[in-house]
């Protein structure tokens, strides 16, 4: 395969880029040698203070704050999914009253942070006279703000397609909607998924954004670990809770990686 956007390597450029590379290493491995040394001066890596991650009771309290974690993730994944391609299509319809306005949501909600939308609805809604549920309003700010986001992945998916696929379904008889089913979005599909995989990671890190509205997901559990346990154990709790995360996003990471080498296929 040969590369089209940019020109490959020759030998003094691969040689640089060697040596930045490895100049780099050095100064991250100084900076964390640094860390460890002042962290060991502080007394923060004694093993009375990272065994309190084999507590049975902190790991119930960080999975059940997984559990709630994810859960806001799939609803809000499954939300934000719906709408997206509700509104990539609307994006892509021929009628103006249709695509102006649709692109004016899509601008607005994707310009606006996540956590203001949060506030508005866990805020705004009981000032109109409408309870929300902390988990609600976790939700749909979440799926709002990442619908606009995908709404434009999918959009774009479909658009780097070459107009020949939707032509020639068109001129066998299918109709529009059929185009899209059956022609355009398995294929757009293949294209975007890395991105939506990406999506999908900011949206599960988006959901801690629930310590601010007092829902009880994984880093607010974990807050409440540090109140109770003292503040010395902050550091052990947080990097339980930081491999939390990781394992979880690595995970859907590698998962989708095995979904695209099966589209391939």
């Amino acid at each position: 395969m040969t590369a089209v956007l940019y020109d490959a390597l020759g030998p003094r450029a691969r040689r640089r880029v060697a040596i930045g590379t490895a100049i780099g290493s050095v100064l991250i491995a100084a900076v964390l040698a640094v860390v460890l040394v002042r962290l060991e001066e502080n007394g923060q890596l004694s093993g009375r203070l990272w065994s309190i991650l084999l507590d049975p009771d902190l790991r119930q309290l960080l999975v059940e704050g997984l559990g709630a974690t994810l859960q806001v993730a799939v609803v809000a994944l499954a939300m934000s999914l719906a709408l997206g391609m509700l509104l990539a299509m609307g994006r892509l319809s021929h009628l103006p009253w249709l695509r102006v306005p649709v692109r004016a949501w899509v601008e607005v909600f994707r310009g606006l942070p996540p956590l203001l939308l949060i506030f508005f609805i866990y805020l705004g809604a009981p000032a109109a006279g409408v309870d929300v549920p902390a988990f609600w309003a976790l939700t749909i700010g979440i799926s709002l703000y990442n619908s606009a986001a995908i709404g434009e992945i999918i959009r774009a998916g479909i658009l780097s397609l070459p107009r020949g696929q939707s032509e020639a379904a068109q001129a066998i008889g299918l109709s529009h909607a059929s185009t899209m089913r059956l022609v355009v979005l398995p294929q757009a599909i293949r294209l975007m998924l890395p991105a939506l995989i990406s999506q999908m990671v900011v949206l599960l890190k988006e959901t801690s954004l629930g310590f601010i509205i007092g829902y009880t997901e994984l880093l607010r559990n974990g807050r409440i670990a540090v109140e109770f346990l003292g503040g010395a154990y902050a550091i052990p709790v947080y990097t339980g809770i930081a491999l939390v995360y990781l394992v979880v996003n690595l995970t859907l990471s590698w998962t989708a990686r095995r979904v695209d080498r099966r589209f391939q296929r």
